[in-house]
């Protein structure tokens, strides 16, 4: 049987998820109409939507249910940088730290193309956590052109969390909001629209055992976001559309399930990554990325976390990542790897690159994210293939395209 170990590319859907899906497609009644079917499924809505709003730490009118995490980093995004513009023409630069996710990355590069903006990418250190110092640094000189900063809570490739609660509290000095990519921090660490006193966040169900293609944009009662999608003026009118109820009920459901058991699933897949890290630390080349397993970070005086549970991270000397995730796809183990393919071509990872890894090395990279259907048996069977494989990876070297 196929050991799964990408959990943060997706996660099957729980339980109560698929439950709460089920009835709701038995719905009739679309939730803006004023009708009594209509009525019925808008009270099951925004019931839902109470549920995502209290894990996030915002009002029920806060939250923007989105067709998925990707829509709701473009709209916290492009929205946040137009409605700041049309306040302030001078406001055209974006803060964002080395490393984010493509969402975001493609998302600012869009507005440098086409709008005009300016991007200043903040540096990272070698676990590609934000330089708070550059940062602030930059904030200062371009204290009255800065749009917005953006910024992902967890990193999605390495894991490693960000000093978010900090770098709101130099941004809030210089009146400069901030937009939250937590992503792949919700349902595994505490995410608070209140508590990082922040802009926006923007979320995905299907990365906690929810339904694909839906998500949320929190978005603070003080701040507006012109809006990508017209037509109705559902949701403050920032997001047009008729709403899913089904997926809706779905998502309210994976997040109740995510957030009974965060602490103590948190704390078994710790206990797992903690073993495979100290598997692969026997592998000869094999280097551990990103923060600590059990590593704690300071954040403007709340002691955090430093890297969320389940993800291990690793490159491997001498190894084509492609090469090692074949290598496991063919032994029965899905993972994934640090690198972008984009039209066939590997590239390197940009996060790897930002924290100052060579392209070799960031090629060599592998992810493994684990999750509810991971146990100690697979585990187990993965560092007994593991060394193998890597010689295996190894004598293959790397390919003259991608060097």
């Amino acid at each position: 049987m196929a050991v799964y170990l990408d959990h943060a590319a997706t996660t099957p859907m729980v339980r109560e998820a698929r439950e709460a899906l089920l009835a709701g497609l038995d719905l009739t009644g679309n939730p803006s109409s004023i009708h009594g079917h209509g009525q019925a499924a808008k009270r099951l809505l925004e019931g839902a939507r109470e549920r995502v709003a209290a894990a996030l730490g915002a009002d029920p009118i806060e939250v923007v249910l989105t067709s998925g995490g990707t829509e709701a980093i473009n709209l916290g995004i492009k929205g946040l940088y137009w409605a700041r513009r049309e306040q302030d023409a001078a406001r055209v630069r974006v803060l964002a730290p080395r490393g984010e996710h493509h969402a975001s990355v493609d998302a600012v590069e869009w507005l440098v193309a086409h709008e005009g903006a300016v991007v200043d990418w903040l540096p990272v250190d070698e676990s590609g956590v934000v330089d708070l110092g550059v940062a602030e640094q930059r904030m200062r000189e371009h204290a009255n052109e800065v749009a917005l900063i953006t910024v992902i809570l967890a990193n999605n490739e390495v894991g490693s969390v960000q000093p978010v609660r900090s770098l709101a509290a130099l941004a809030a000095e210089h009146g400069i909001p901030v937009h939250v990519d937590a992503v792949a921090a919700f349902g595994h660490i505490p995410v608070s629209l209140r508590e990082l006193d922040v802009a926006a966040l923007s979320v995905s169900a299907h990365k906690i055992g929810g339904p694909v293609a839906m998500g949320a944009l929190a978005l603070a009662r003080a701040h507006t976001v012109e809006a990508l999608i017209h037509g109705g003026g559902q949701q403050r009118g920032v997001r047009s559309g008729t709403q899913d109820v089904p997926a809706a009920l779905a998502f309210a459901a994976a997040t109740d399930a995510a957030m009974s058991r965060m602490e103590t699933e948190g704390a078994r897949l710790d206990a797992l990554a903690r073993r495979l890290a100290g598997g692969l630390a026997r592998i000869p080349g094999a280097e551990l990325r990103g923060a600590p397993i059990d590593g704690v970070l300071q954040d403007a005086g709340v002691e955090v976390r430093a890297r969320v549970p389940g993800n291990v991270h690793a490159t491997f000397d001498g190894c084509q990542g492609d090469s090692l995730l074949f290598l496991l796809d063919m032994a029965g183990f899905s993972v994934s790897t640090g690198s972008a393919c984009q039209a066939g071509i590997a590239e390197p990872s940009h996060v790897l690159l930002g924290m100052g890894l060579d392209e070799r090395t960031a090629l060599s990279a592998l992810r493994f994210t684990l999750g509810a259907s991971t146990g100690d048996a697979d585990i187990a069977s993965l560092l007994d293939v593991l060394p193998r494989i890597v010689e295996q990876a190894r004598t293959a070297g790397f390919s003259d395209r991608t060097v």
